[in-house]
């Protein structure tokens, strides 16, 4: 319903863009004057413009991957389209205010040829930067010490990845970086942090090879993973979901079983005691907690069954409920879901919604990490954040 509504605002922010952006090309040669040319421009445009919605409205097949991919980079490419065209307009607009500031300059075709070319190679620059750093998987190392006996375990490696968001965008090719980078670690545990899927298991390009990738993790006491809130089956269009408000949203039974098979252990609500020594624990998300599920536990009903003596490590996707968390009990909590904004200037406005919203956070005994994960959402880019796998190094004993 929200997308209903923001239609018209999608709309207009096109018609402004390319009304712009054929005064600029007709200012730059006669060619672009003539209307069977600006109409080939504006259907070219159109295009690009409702690839995101035509690639929703097709059936499965295809034809639906191919304009889902490029509706994915077209929103990357727009928002540094509309970012830059808004900046520029709105500096016009002041400089033709400032007296000491040459008009006759300022308003020349020749000074909006070129601001007009400045812009587009900054907007390329960005956005194929953009496409480029989001493929690099970076390794980012943490180092904590828990204050408790973990039996015959002195050192824990723990490599921690989330939000794959396998799918359209993320597919055979990542998950193969990823795991090669996964292993050259070394890691003790594998732990995901949710949103493994991105809302449509159909979207899976090859499910049989994904899986055989997946299983090539290796690891000393097996990987592990919690569901997060796009590992559910819904129809999502430009971020807005779409059905019933009643119905439960569930994950795919295929999405189980494509775990199971890669040899990825769920964790819904429950916990493991890995090697006597400690536990490990996996949440389900805090608004979408699937099948099964209505009513995630608390924090206090997590440690009431755990022998609070022995080191606890809980798997969540959101990095809520900090403080009850570490009131509880629990020692080193992983995260995922931010994204760490993924785009530029969304980095920003991540930190005014998460107490951390990235990185490492201490929260009275507890140690919190949220990674920025390795997959994306939506635009096929990332300007301002890095995809990532975390080496977490965990010592226990006194510190």
């Amino acid at each position: 319903m929200i997308a209903f509504y923001l239609s018209p605002v999608y709309i207009l922010v096109n018609i402004y863009i390319i009304r712009w952006m054929i005064r600029w090309m007709g200012t730059c040669s006669h060619l672009f004057q003539k209307i069977w040319t600006q109409v080939s421009v504006v259907v070219l445009y159109t295009f690009f413009a409702s690839a995101i919605l035509v690639g929703f409205l097709l059936p499965e097949g295809k034809a639906r991957r191919i304009m889902k991919l490029i509706g994915n980079y077209w929103l990357g490419v727009m928002l540094y389209v509309v970012l830059t065209v808004v900046v520029v307009d709105l500096g016009r607009i002041l400089l033709r205010h400032c007296k000491w500031v040459n008009q006759g300059i300022l308003r020349a075709e020749r000074t909006f040829v070129v601001t007009g070319a400045i812009c587009i190679v900054i907007i390329m620059a960005v956005s194929i930067w953009g496409v480029v750093h989001a493929g690099r998987i970076h390794t980012t190392k943490y180092e904590v010490t828990v204050d408790k006996d973990a039996g015959k375990v002195e050192n824990l490696h723990i490599v921690l990845a989330a939000d794959l968001h396998l799918g359209y965008n993320v597919g055979c090719y990542q998950m193969k970086k990823m795991v090669d980078k996964i292993n050259r670690q070394e890691p003790d545990l594998v732990v995901i942090a949710g949103d493994i899927f991105d809302n449509e298991y159909e979207a899976l390009d090859n499910p049989d090879r994904l899986a055989s990738i997946l299983r090539g993790i290796k690891s000393k006491y097996g990987v592990y993973a919690c569901y997060g809130n796009h590992d559910i089956q819904e129809k999502i269009l430009a971020g807005f979901t779409f059905g019933n408000k009643n119905e439960k949203k569930v994950s795919d039974v295929r999405m189980d079983e494509f775990l199971e098979d890669a040899n990825i252990r769920l964790l819904q609500d429950e916990y493991v005691l890995i090697d006597d020594s400690f536990y490990l624990y996996g949440r389900p998300d805090a608004k979408k907690p699937g099948r099964g599920i209505d009513i995630r536990k608390t924090p206090k009903e997590i440690m009431e069954k755990l022998d609070s003596r022995k080191p606890v490590i809980v798997l969540d996707h959101e990095p809520s409920e900090l403080k009850e968390l570490s009131e509880a009990g629990v020692d080193i909590d992983l995260c995922g879901h931010t994204h760490d904004g993924q785009m530029f200037p969304g980095n920003l406005v991540t930190k005014l919604f998460w107490e951390n919203s990235c990185g490492y956070l201490k929260k009275g005994e507890m140690h919190n990490i949220v990674t920025s994960g390795i997959g994306l959402f939506g635009p096929n880019m990332r300007v301002g954040t890095k995809a990532e796998i975390c080496s977490v190094k965990v010592h226990f004993g006194s510190i």
